[in-house]
């Protein structure tokens, strides 16, 4: 199995010594696409955190697709953060420039691009989400669900290994809703999916896994967890009232 993500006993405490990563062990397979779950305060954030180098400092190694985080490498983390795509979750963190094409370009304009072969990753990258036709547009005057795909643009065109996706149907309505699931399953990319939307996931990501108080609890197919009701309970984590997730899954 050639992997996306490897992290191996993986420790991380904040300075006022509050643990928030207790031994953290995952291989995520090359195209695989995995929802990572958990209540609030369970180290889902510090998780990502390290797959680019943001924090570090504890036990434990970072590869991804066979390169290592090694914090104070500072050749080395650029190199990461080009493999690891993060979409945050408010797109307005993410598009700061004039215009869509400018704020998809930044990134690899940053990596020396310049030229046919940047405007081809743009192009590109555009393609992927459904915004070509508004590539001049201001991002600030699109509608909040398209802005998140210029998100996920800005990071597709640095071609990365391993797409992070911080809650992406937080605040869509249903149709965008269904536009981003459509773009994600027609990625050929890697994706790690943080999400508390638990239909999300099922629809999304095969293989789901439940991190909480630092620990993965559970690593298992989406629907055997979005079944096991002692286990959701154990975890803060609730179904949407009247959803059952052996008839969604049936019908995809």
């Amino acid at each position: 199995m050639t992997a996306a993500l490897r992290v191996t006993g993986l420790h991380y405490a904040y300075p006022d010594g509050t643990a928030a990563l207790r031994g953290i062990d995952l291989t995520i397979a090359e195209g695989e696409r995995v929802a990572l779950l958990g209540p609030n305060g369970a180290g889902k954030t510090t998780l990502v955190l390290h797959l680019n180098g943001i924090l570090h400092g504890g036990a434990g190694t970072v590869e991804v697709a066979g390169a290592t985080v090694e914090p104070g490498d500072r050749a080395g983390i650029a190199e990461i953060r080009r493999r690891v795509g993060l979409v945050f979750q408010d797109p307005d963190d993410q598009l700061f420039m004039p215009s869509v094409a400018e704020d998809v370009a930044f990134g690899p304009a940053n990596l020396g691009l310049r030229g046919a072969e940047l405007d081809a990753r743009v192009d590109e990258a555009l393609a992927a989400v459904g915004m070509s036709a508004h590539r001049d547009q201001v991002p600030q005057h699109l509608s909040f669900g398209q802005r998140r795909r210029v998100a996920v643009a800005t990071v597709l065109a640095m071609r990365p290994s391993l797409l992070v996706l911080d809650e992406p149907s937080s605040n869509l309505d249903p149709a965008s809703r269904r536009e981003l699931a459509d773009i994600v399953r027609s990625l050929p990319v890697t994706v790690l999916m943080v999400t508390h939307d638990l239909p999300y996931a099922l629809e999304l990501c095969s293989r789901a896994l439940i991190l909480d108080n630092g620990r993965i609890e559970a690593d298992a197919p989406t629907r055997d967890i979005l079944t096991d009701t002692d286990l959701l309970a154990a975890h803060r984590l609730e179904l949407p009232f009247g959803f059952n997730p052996l008839a969604a899954d049936a019908r995809r």
